[in-house]
This record gives C-alpha cells, structure tokens and sequence, in this order.
C-alpha cells in the first residue's frame, strides 16, 4: 500500500529537521563598525574554517553542518569567478551572492526525496562607505533577508541578537564591535546561569575564536583574519573598556522609606487599638 504524506506535512517536518540542525550550531555574529564589517564565531580548529572569503570586498559566513556549507562556499566561490571573469568585477555583488544561494537552497529544499541543508548562511559586502556595505542572512530553504547594522544567526540566534542590539551603535571603533560580539555570544551562557566545569560554552578567548574583517581601508582585497597577539590585544582592549564603562554608570538607589521624628500616633502596647 503505498504511503501518502502531504506536501504541507512534508515541508513541516523538513523544517524541523534542519532547524534542529542549525539550532545545535554555536551562534555567529556579523556587524559593521566605523571601518568595515566584523564576524566572529567560537571555532577551536585553526584550519576548518566557518568564515571565509568569497571575492574581492565579499566575505561568507556559516553555522551547520560543517560539510554542507563547505560545498555551498566553494560553489559561490565559483560562481563568483565566473561572473568576474566573463563580465566585470565589480558585477560580482553580495545581493547577487546571495540570490544565488537563496535559489540552490531553495530547490533542493524543495525535492521531494532527499534532505535539506542543515545550514544558515550570511554573505556581507563591504562598501567604500558605511552606507554601502550590505549583510544577507540566508536560510535552509532559500529565504533571504538584509539585516541592516548586525545580524546574530546559528545556535540561539534570538538571545544573541537582543543582546547585539543593545549594544550596537552606529560608528563603532573596531574594539567596540568586537566587545559587543563577545558579549552577545557569550548571552547564552550567561542566561542559563552554567559554567564550563558542567560542559557549557568555556570562555571567549582568541583561542576558540574566529575572527575576520573586510577592511574598507584595503584598496582590492578587503578580507583580513585576526588571530594570535593581535586577536588577543583587541580582546584585552574591549573587556577593558567594558569593564571601565560599567564602573562608570552610577549605581541605583532602593528608595527608603521616609523618616519623622514625629511621635507615633498609634497605640504604644500591643492590643486593638480600640479604647476600653
């Protein structure tokens, strides 16, 4: 007897897959300060990389599985190539980037047979000023959205972001984005109240981070990495001032309860108060 499942079921039940998938993935931040675009993940390998470069001023990020949005990163880097080489570099866009992405996601999430790609994806572009730089989230099954300022995705993506929009503002040094990831990446933890002896998220170092930047600065190729002691200087620079600027805000006074040095109008012993 052959077996009967509905699209809408279908595509409920694929959602839940490869939202479960994303959802066991560490939270990544993406956001735009006075000279480019930062991103930052928690990574402790040194050579699989989660953020990467794409082209020119075009920089990738992804949570997931780790296998799938590697195939996914070396086919837009392709496409890339590609339209760069047939018709001219600056054709080569993050929108452009991201549309591609959005319709290989969205047709293999909507095969019948098979599984979709436990992946999320943001592409970013740096402009040559701050208004020019563009941030793409790209979802399982194909959907896109431009996230204007930050975008916080993967893992418990909610949390991080209300915490990221706290703390972002515009024309933000380098050292204050970064302060601003760490604290939005590290909200999680931090609400659940655990520590890393009973195997929650250890603690944010240069070691289990990975760091890039497009650098609007740079003339022709604006993605950098930020590692070893410069990755750790810019750490130490932000906790720092973090640090300075909590001890900073004036602390909150409970309100008192006024005093008088007016005799009490009650009775003095115990009883009802009511004459005899």
């Amino acid at each position: 007897m052959p077996f009967y499942m509905s699209p809408e079921q279908t595509m409920r039940d694929k959602g839940d897959y490869a939202r479960k998938g994303v959802a066991r993935s560490r939270s990544s931040v993406a956001l735009q300060y006075s000279g480019g675009i930062l991103m930052v993940t928690p990574n402790i390998s040194s050579v699989l990389h989660k953020i990467s470069e794409i082209y020119d001023r075009i920089a990738f990020a992804a949570v997931g599985r780790y296998n799938e949005y590697e195939a996914l990163r070396k086919a837009g880097v392709t496409y890339a190539d590609v339209t760069g080489y047939q018709f001219d570099r600056g054709d080569v866009t993050a929108r452009g980037l991201a549309n591609w992405y959005a319709q290989a996601l969205g047709a293999n999430a909507s095969e019948p047979a098979g599984k979709p790609y436990e992946v999320e994806l943001v592409v970013a572009e740096v402009g040559v000023k701050p208004d020019g730089d563009q941030i793409y989230r790209i979802s399982w099954d194909g959907s896109v959205s431009d996230e204007p300022g930050f975008v916080a995705f993967g893992g418990q993506a909610d949390q991080v972001a209300g915490v990221l929009k706290e703390r972002f503002s515009d024309g933000m040094s380098l050292t204050e984005a970064l302060g601003a990831a760490l604290a939005a990446l590290a909200a999680p933890a931090a609400a659940s109240g655990a520590n890393a002896s009973n195997g929650s998220q250890p603690e944010l170092t240069a070691a289990n981070l990975e760091v890039a930047i497009l650098d609007r600065a740079r003339a022709h190729r604006t993605f950098r990495r930020l590692h070893g002691p410069r990755l750790e200087e810019l750490i130490t620079e932000s906790r720092a001032a973090a640090a300075e600027t909590a001890a900073a805000e004036p602390e909150v006074e409970e309100p008192q309860e006024p005093s008088s040095d007016d005799p009490p109008t009650g009775p003095s012993s115990a009883g009802d108060g009511i004459p005899k």
